[in-house]
């Protein structure tokens, strides 16, 4: 998985009135938990917007000078009414335990059942995986080449050696759903054949 280097100074004070000069400043309040010691940084709101404004998973490498820690990003909070970011959490991540995270899910290949007329609905644009730090995927990839119409993917045919799948296994991933056109094509065809089918004749 791809990584983002955010570069920030470790914070003295924690206090709400520190919290508020930082913000003013531009600076986004940050926390680190899961390593022996809870760390609490601050970071230039800038520095984020490539690991939050973007459909892609990243691991995040968090530069404070003299320490860097490999991490994940745990969890956001924004301003209700202009969408600042007030506080990130970060979880800090080591080689030899797994974390589990949101992938996303991209579609690969042809789907037969689409090129017939029908439309593919991607019911699961994220996926929970569960990995190794090494392992974490950049995207679950859905092949989608054998969907005909009407057929669903499952999650159990995503499989991975590398990273296990965190969902039931009645998840349905995406699936092939016969169009308005086509479904209103079909009908209409059936209208003609049977209107076309020769009348029997009557009995004697």
């Amino acid at each position: 998985m791809k990584s983002i280097t955010i570069k920030g100074s470790e914070r003295e004070s924690v206090g709400k009135v520190s919290t508020k000069a930082l913000r003013n400043a531009g600076m986004v309040p940050c926390v680190l938990y899961g390593g022996n010691q809870t760390v609490h940084f601050s970071a230039e709101e800038i520095a984020f917007k490539n690991l939050v404004y973007t459909p892609n998973a990243h691991t995040v490498v968090i530069d404070l000078g003299d320490k860097k820690f490999n991490a994940v990003l745990q969890d956001i909070q924004f301003h209700p009414v202009n969408d600042r970011m007030l506080h990130v959490d970060f979880f800090q991540l080591f080689d030899d335990k797994e974390i589990t995270m949101e992938v996303p899910v991209r579609i690969v290949g042809t789907s037969p059942g689409v090129l017939n007329g029908g439309v593919l609905r991607l019911n699961q644009r994220k996926l929970k995986v569960k990995a190794l730090p090494k392992n974490l995927p950049d995207y679950v990839d859905a092949n989608i080449s054998e969907l005909e119409m009407g057929n669903k993917l499952y999650v159990t045919k995503l499989v991975s050696d590398n990273y296990k799948l965190l969902h039931p296994d009645n998840t349905v991933v995406a699936q092939v759903r016969i169009s308005r056109a086509a479904m209103k094509a079909a009908q209409e065809a059936a209208k003609a054949a049977k209107g076309a089918a020769p009348a029997k004749g009557k009995k004697k």
